[in-house]
């Protein structure tokens, strides 16, 4: 851990920046990952079972 000064002079220095692009990073990902999880295990089930 760095020991950079707090340039917000309201919050208390025992704080943690929290960066808000990383939720929603995480949450952009699960809204597109989820669905295309799920298609491409419907697909791979359909094709074993039409070639199976």
């Amino acid at each position: 851990m760095s020991n950079v000064p707090n340039n917000n002079p309201s919050a208390p220095d025992n704080t943690v920046a929290v960066n808000t692009a990383t939720g929603k990073l995480a949450l952009g990902w699960a809204l597109v990952g989820v669905p295309l999880a799920y298609g491409v295990y419907e697909t791979l089930t359909r094709v074993a079972a039409l070639f199976g």
